[in-house]
């Protein structure tokens, strides 16, 4: 018994280790995540197998015993089918957020869904958004149009590196996984992003 929980500790040692390192930009790290995929994904398949994730932790100097890597890419590899897709990879680096952090997120993330279909596209954003756009400084300035600011502002927000112009719930959550890691108190976090997308107060329980 003990000795399984001690591998466990193990794991998340290495992972929380990794993760910082990936994680070091603040919450351009997502972004620095999704490269660090690429650079790992040698021969371009799209998934990571055991060799291309040593040869990454190695140049990292991050001192990890072989033992380690295998630890680290049997955490990885949720489906245990030999490779880590970048789904895989991204669930297990994004910093971890709290039940009310999450929930400010979806919350967040429903209301940019105006059809409900489980993605935020253009024309979502042109329903619920467009009024945040106008008051971006290059709209302003009359270097982008309102299309514009909006596209940028989803580009933002996708996928780093292969944005296809639209944004899933995981994709939503891993981009504010990465800003969350940058903010201290919840209650600053809930407070943020209910200004940014002019949310509801948070429901509070009378005690």
């Amino acid at each position: 018994m003990y000795k399984r929980y001690s591998m466990d500790d193990r794991r998340r040692e290495l992972m929380a280790k990794l993760r910082g390192q990936c994680l070091t930009r603040g919450c351009g790290g997502i972004k620095h995540i999704s490269t660090a995929f690429r650079k790992m994904d040698l021969d371009y398949s799209k998934r990571i197998c055991i060799n291309e994730l040593a040869d990454a932790v190695h140049k990292e100097n991050l001192g990890f015993s072989n033992d380690d890597i295998k630890l680290l890419f049997d955490v990885f590899d949720g489906d245990k089918n030999g490779g880590i897709d970048f789904c895989e990879f991204m669930l297990q680096l994004r910093p971890p957020m709290s039940e009310s952090r999450v929930s400010v997120v979806n919350e967040a993330f429903d209301k940019l869904d105006v059809n409900k279909d489980g993605e935020i596209r253009m024309d979502d954003l042109q329903v619920v958004y467009a009024a945040n756009a106008r008051r971006h400084p290059k709209y302003l300035s009359g270097e982008w149009t309102e299309e514009d600011t909006l596209r940028h502002f989803l580009d933002s927000i996708d996928t780093p590196g292969c944005p296809d112009g639209k944004v899933t719930r995981e994709e939503f959550l891993n981009y504010y996984a990465g800003v969350s890691a940058t903010v201290d108190d919840d209650c600053y976090f809930d407070l943020v992003m209910r200004s940014c997308y002019n949310l509801p107060p948070r429901k509070t329980t009378n005690s």
